[in-house]
């Protein structure tokens, strides 16, 4: 685990002298940024001693509610556990109304005890290491669609679609659409100052296919915790950028049953220590090692499946025709399949994982992706045969599309046990488990809707 130097302390705050205060920030299981406000008196103890954070904020539900059998409140005294910043991590925060600055941290491996196991970025760290003592250095890069929706909900009280600047609600998908773009402007040209500002490689902007719908791509990283760490920033700009504008961005799988869900791909290759891609191959199915590396994908997906969907609406994307995948799949250009390897240059090769909503996690998204890719090498698992045309009329092996099972699949699983640590998967369970329980004890409006009259 590396942690950065002073020095970037020192320069962030001769920099900007109207800072006052610094947002800190640590990812927690379910990749919901949690910390502090700082003074920027503050700042520099961090980076000499550290800050301490209460064992139980890596312990806690998507409500931010305790969850006292991961083990990490009472029994524990909900101890003060010591985080540490990450390089490159310090910046400005351009959407706040008075100067602000944003320091991610993570837990320190000694340090941070008893939380450390529980921090989920220390999970994709393990992977890439044992990663690249095998020669594979594993290059990713972050895609994540979004809802921008009015934070007044409709007449209904429900979530709509933020109004365009022409004064119209949209209400047609008008996928790839320009003049849906044009319609966002303000709001796309802060975004990408943001970007610039945090040096966050944002690149081509997309309307997806539902309205109020974008998507917008993050360029692939040489280093993949680096390429992992800029979508979790990223996340966490739109947020705010959104919110500068009155609006509300909306990262849930499945927000609206009737319109498109919102998934987080991931592209991956694995390369040599010089750089040099090992999945370039003139050949559009790519080299034996990419084929072994889907094939591991697919031998773990179902013991994965929890953390790619881990919540109970992230199951509600997988519809037939959705472009959201159903099955154990793979092919050559093919937005029906989960696992797509994309045209373009041999040089270019690589793999589209297309399985995760964009509500999961991504530090352990990646990690669960590479360790099923390192599983597949190691076992040089056959994938079968690519998929050519509809993947979803094709498909012989389903996933399961209930929260429960996924649950249960990821409990058992030995591999899943060894991939994120023994200890890490205590914890998440233990806050799945409870999630589960309180979303199944919540009696909402479609249960009086079905039942209350004829019941």
């Amino acid at each position: 685990m590396q942690f950065a130097d002073i020095q970037e302390a020192r320069d962030f705050l001769a920099a900007n002298p109207e800072v006052r205060s610094i947002e800190l920030m640590l990812i927690d299981a379910n990749g919901v940024p949690r910390g502090k406000l700082l003074h920027r008196d503050e700042l520099l103890a961090i980076y000499q001693n550290g800050r301490p954070l209460p064992s139980s904020i890596l312990a806690l539900t998507m409500q931010g509610e305790d969850v006292e059998a991961t083990g990490l409140v009472w029994e524990v005294a909900d101890a003060d556990c010591w985080t540490y910043p990450l390089p490159g991590s310090l910046t400005l925060q351009p959407w706040r109304n008075t100067p602000t600055g944003q320091l991610q941290v993570s837990m320190h491996p000694t340090q941070g005890q008893p939380a450390a196991p529980a921090d989920p970025r220390h999970a994709l760290v393990r992977v890439i290491e044992r990663l690249e003592a095998d020669g594979f250095h594993p290059v990713m890069a972050v895609e994540l669609e979004f809802y921008l929706l009015d934070k007044q909900r409709d007449a209904n009280g429900r979530p709509q679609p933020a109004m365009q600047m022409n004064g119209v609600r949209p209400e047609a998908p008008q996928v790839y659409g320009v003049y849906e773009l044009e319609q966002v402007q303000p709001f796309l040209d802060d975004l990408y100052a943001a970007c610039e500002v945090q040096g966050l490689p944002v690149r081509t902007a997309i309307s997806e296919y539902a309205p109020g719908q974008l998507e917008l791509t993050l360029e692939h990283r040489f280093d993949a915790l680096q390429a992992v760490d800029e979508g979790v920033r990223y996340k966490r700009l739109v947020r705010g950028v959104a919110n500068k504008h009155g609006l509300q961005a909306c990262f849930m799988a499945k927000p609206f049953g009737d319109r498109a869900g919102s998934g987080m791909h991931l592209h991956v290759s694995l390369a040599d220590e010089q750089g040099n891609n090992l999945y370039a191959s003139e050949d559009p199915q790519g080299t034996p090692l990419l084929r072994h590396s889907i094939g591991g994908m697919m031998a773990t997906l179902l013991d994965s499946l929890a953390i790619f969907c881990p919540n109970a609406n992230s199951f509600r994307r997988f519809q037939a025709n959705s472009y959201a995948p159903l099955a154990k799949s793979w092919g050559v250009n093919n937005r029906t399949v989960s696992f797509r390897v994309p045209g373009g240059p041999a040089v270019s090769r690589h793999i589209e994982h297309r399985i995760c909503g964009a509500d999961a996690n991504p530090y352990l998204a990646a990690a669960a992706i590479l360790a099923g890719i390192h599983h597949g090498i190691r076992e040089q698992i056959d994938p079968g045969a690519a998929i050519v045309g509809n993947g979803y009329e094709q498909a012989t092996e389903f996933l399961p599309t209930d929260w429960l099972t996924a649950l249960r699949a990821l409990e058992a699983s030995t591999w899943a046990r060894e991939a994120l640590g023994e200890e890490f998967l205590k914890v998440f369970l233990a806050i799945k488990k409870t999630e589960y329980r309180q979303f199944m004890a919540e009696v909402g409006e479609q249960d009086w809707r079905w039942y209350l009259n004829h019941a």
